[in-house]
């Protein structure tokens, strides 16, 4: 089984039951057949773009997990600086990238001068 298979099954019924939908309304409204969901969420899915655009769309399902699942982490502090992120206005992210990327520059830096 791949990767992919398992973060595309698990992130489509989480978002599937988040949302209080069947497997059958998720179908209809994606424009897809049933069976299709059902083989998603039990791993033995493979859709084609056709199929997963649609899905994803309509569910609203977040497609990080699913293509970068090794960057899905559940750490509370990683949770707080998302949200922080997700409010700021554009101007501020320009700003706020810039600093992010400095200062963990200067983390990462001290941290390998102290391990040597």
């Amino acid at each position: 089984m791949r990767d992919y298979a398992l973060s595309l099954g698990d992130e489509l019924k989480r978002t599937r039951e988040k949302l209080g939908l069947s497997q059958r309304k998720v179908a209809d409204a994606a424009g897809i057949d049933t069976r299709t969901v059902l083989d998603i969420e039990n791993y033995r899915g493979n859709p084609k773009l056709e199929v997963l655009y649609p899905l994803v769309r309509t569910t609203n399902m977040d497609p990080r997990p699913i293509f970068f699942p090794e960057l899905h982490r559940d750490s509370s502090m990683l949770l707080e600086l998302r949200l922080l992120v997700e409010k700021c206005s554009e101007e501020e992210a320009v700003v706020m990238i810039e600093v992010f990327k400095s200062v963990l520059n200067a983390i990462r830096n001290a941290n390998s001068t102290d391990v040597g």
